[in-house]
């Protein structure tokens, strides 16, 4: 059955995000991304102060994949 949609406003969508309308059978969107930041890297606000003197951020990561972004299902 056709799908009957309204009126549609798209303000953003990311790189890795998928936009439908109407019908449809299976979506799958694949992104997977690894962030490393040291201590106070995320903070927001206003009049926030940080002091962590000698922060450093040591990564050492064994398996080279965190997560596969392998198709896995059939169509």
């Amino acid at each position: 059955m056709p799908a009957q949609v309204g009126a549609v406003k798209v303000v953003n969508i990311s790189g890795s995000a998928i936009f439908n309308i109407g019908d449809v059978y299976a979506m799958a969107p694949q992104s997977s991304a690894k962030t490393f930041a040291g201590g106070g890297s995320f903070n927001t606000g206003d009049g926030i102060q940080i002091d962590l003197s000698q922060s450093t951020t040591t990564v050492y990561d064994q398996d080279v994949v965190d997560q596969s972004t392998i198709e896995d299902f059939e169509q």
